[in-house]
C-alpha cells in the first residue's frame, strides 16, 4: 500500500510540469471575453496541485487506520491526470 500511494504520488509531481503549461494555455478561454465556462476552465486545471498535496496530506493520515478509505483519496489526483492528461498525450503522439 505504500508502495502503491508513493508511486501515485511521483506521477502527480510528474504532472506538475505539464500542469503549469496546460494552466497558462487554459487562460486563453478568456480570449472571446469573461464568461462562466472560462471561468469554470481556469479553475478546475488551476487547483491540480492543491487537490494533489492535500489528498496526499491526507492519505498518509489515514493509511495506517483505514487503508481503502485512504487509497480512494489518494486517487482523487488521477482525476485531472487522466482527464487533462490522457487528451494531451494523445493528441501529442497519435
Amino acid at each position: 500500500m505504500k508502495t502503491f500511494m508513493i508511486i501515485s504520488q511521483i506521477i502527480y509531481l510528474l504532472f506538475v510540469l505539464p500542469w503549469l503549461f496546460i494552466w497558462g494555455i487554459s487562460f486563453m478561454g478568456f480570449d472571446s471575453g469573461v464568461s462562466g465556462g472560462a471561468i469554470a476552465l481556469v479553475t478546475i486545471i488551476g487547483v491540480y496541485p492543491l487537490v494533489a498535496i492535500a489528498c496526499s496530506i491526507i492519505a498518509w493520515v489515514l493509511h495506517k487506520r483505514k487503508t481503502r478509505t485512504a487509497v480512494l483519496i489518494n486517487l482523487i489526483p488521477m482525476l485531472w491526470v487522466v482527464g487533462i492528461g490522457g487528451p494531451v498525450l494523445y493528441i501529442n503522439f497519435f
